[in-house]
């Protein structure tokens, strides 16, 4: 029997390319254009990066550091509470210490639980705060920012 090396390569490659594409390797899905399908590390990461940045600006009470953390459809909001009585970069607050407690994956995106210390004169208090973490095209921004968190995973290492 003899064996056409050509046909065969050829045979080959086209097998290769369809079990590939039905993988997804060869799909027509950039996955720039699909900003939901980011790999769970990087998503992680990028939460984690996000809400730090965010809770360093809050102690630093550096009012446009921490709006650059924010998703574009919050800046409005963030304008106009940010510091004000009750907003998280008012001048009578003091963050001497903030956490992050757990990151994971959310209906909504990536959330981040936090532990934030927070005093206004002799007054001490110590708040979790929840934020979510989404794609906005190409980069990651906080979308959300609510009272509460989650209860953080046990530690995998004994």
């Amino acid at each position: 029997m003899r064996v056409n090396h050509r046909r065969s390569v050829a045979t080959a490659a086209v097998l290769l390319a369809a079990v590939l594409s039905g993988c997804g390797v060869f799909g027509e899905e950039n996955e720039a254009e699909q900003p939901g399908r980011a790999p769970a590390e990087e998503a992680m990461a990028s939460s984690r990066e996000r809400v730090q940045a965010y809770l360093d600006a809050m102690a630093a009470k550096d009012v446009a550091a921490g709006r650059n953390q924010l998703c574009s459809v919050l800046h409005e909001a963030f304008d106009e509470a940010a510091t004000g009585p009750n907003g998280n970069f008012a001048d009578h607050f003091d963050v001497p210490r903030a956490e992050i407690t757990d990151i994971r994956p959310g209906p909504a995106g990536q959330e981040v639980s936090t532990s934030i210390s927070v005093t206004a004169g002799s007054r001490k208090l110590t708040r979790k705060l929840l934020f979510t973490v989404t794609r906005d095209g190409l980069d990651w921004c906080i979308s959300d920012e609510r009272p509460g968190g989650n209860t953080p995973a046990p530690d995998p290492t004994p």
